[in-house]
């Protein structure tokens, strides 16, 4: 079967190694020259299973508007805030006030999460990729005691489910991170023993590279324009060259892994996918004293700051922005990822030297992915991993795979399901 992909992110590249494992002919579409350049060029480097968690956290709403007035805060709302806007916040208040559904969305990332670290592993040990992966653990710190407190509830749900961590003292943090030195308030931290990093980017690439060794067409520089559908199925896709030239390519099936730019190609059929673009900021920076960098991941719950190890780098993200597709990177922002760095790494990274980056997130309001069978018999989806596109991927790109086969798939997609924005 002839399937075609959009999208050469990494849920689109993964979804694309899937598929030609399984023996179908496979296109991947792509807008930009290279594999994994827009929400997966520079994310935070972490592969948090155990830490999937759906965006709608009716506790994380009640903190968000203290947020929005904190300088160093980690939310921020660009005012005046659009349509699309306030059309995405009412709908992730309104999911996260729905009784129990925050729990039930969370174990189900969860459970994807396992899978998705299962097929990492497996896809690792036969492609022997080089993009500075590795799977020692996520420190996630607790600045405070009630911050602290508040981690034992999740350590048992962890727990429950299988997935290893530990509640560490600050004496056990410091000897799992000898180098992290710095002043900043700690009074423990929850270990999440099995997660890892990478790096998403040099991931996404080296991927692309194997799967057309493989045998898998990919095209950069084309625009997904539309798809040609009747009722019953899509027929073919309409593509646009950089010089507008507009192409029609036959498929039997196609997958859409575009991320934020997803929507506009399916609700013409009747599905509108409320996928909301939140901005993230990071910078990447040479370790000029690896010693006292980050051995792993670091969750710095102070500035809500991640600083992941990258080989002799490191890579620190930020925040969570409402500002639709603005590309802007205002200087306070980096400045307080500079900040926990600091306050956790003094003088282990040359922040003057910094790769700094924006990218948007793409988000639904109730924070599952959408996965599933999309409103024609031949339409798949596979998109709106918002924060955890990289830690998904492996699995989502499985589990959509056993669909198109007509398999049932090794994890419950009823949170995901395409068409629940209607329900």
């Amino acid at each position: 079967m002839h399937i075609v992909v959009v999208g050469g992110g990494v849920v689109g590249m993964t979804t694309a190694y899937e598929l030609n494992r399984r023996g179908h002919k496979v296109t991947v579409l792509e807008r930009h020259s290279v594999a994994g350049s827009e929400t997966s060029k520079a994310n935070a480097a972490q592969r948090s299973y155990g830490v999937v968690y759906p965006w709608a956290d009716p506790a994380m709403v009640l903190k968000a508007l203290p947020w929005l007035f904190k300088q160093d805060g980690p939310l921020k709302l660009r005012v005046p805030p659009s349509v699309e806007t306030l059309k995405f916040m009412f709908a992730t208040l309104r999911y996260a006030w729905s009784p129990g559904l925050f729990g039930l969305n969370r174990r189900a990332m969860l459970r994807l999460g396992i899978h998705s670290r299962e097929r990492f592993l497996a896809l690792e040990k036969e492609l022997g990729l080089a993009f500075d992966g590795a799977h020692q653990g996520l420190l996630h710190l607790a600045s405070s005691p009630g911050a602290l407190e508040s981690y034992q509830a999740t350590h048992e749900l962890l727990k429950e489910l299988g997935i290893p961590s530990r509640l560490l003292t600050p004496e056990q943090v410091r000897e799992a991170e000898p180098g992290m030195v710095g002043d900043g308030p700690l009074y423990g931290a929850l270990s999440y023993d099995t997660d890892g990093t990478g790096d998403c980017h040099l991931f996404s690439r080296e991927l692309a590279t194997a799967c057309e060794t493989r045998g898998v067409t990919i095209r950069y520089n084309v625009e997904a324009d539309r798809l040609v559908a009747d009722d019953y199925r899509i027929n073919s896709i309409i593509l646009k060259a950089g010089d507008g030239t507009p192409e029609t390519l036959d498929a039997d099936a196609f997958v859409i892994s575009a991320g934020c730019w997803s929507n506009h190609l399916v609700e013409p059929l009747g599905l509108t996918m409320p996928i909301y673009p939140v901005k993230g900021y990071s910078i990447t920076v040479p370790l000029k004293d690896p010693e006292h960098g980050p051995v792993s991941t670091i969750h710095d719950d102070n500035y809500k700051v991640v600083s992941t190890r990258l080989g002799n780098r490191l890579r620190a993200t930020g925040f969570v922005e409402l500002a639709d597709f603005n590309r802007d990177i205002p200087e306070a922002r980096l400045a307080t990822i500079r900040k926990s760095v600091e306050s956790r790494f003094p003088g282990s990274a040359d922040l003057d030297a910094a790769e700094t980056w924006a990218g948007f997130r793409p988000m639904t309001p109730d924070g599952p992915a959408i996965i599933g069978r999309g409103p024609r018999a031949n339409l798949y989806l596979n998109t709106g991993h918002g924060t955890f596109g990289w830690t998904l991927s492996a699995g989502s790109a499985n589990v959509i795979a056993q669909v198109i086969d007509g398999e049932e798939p090794v994890v419950c997609l009823d949170a995901f399901r395409p068409g629940r924005f209607r329900e």
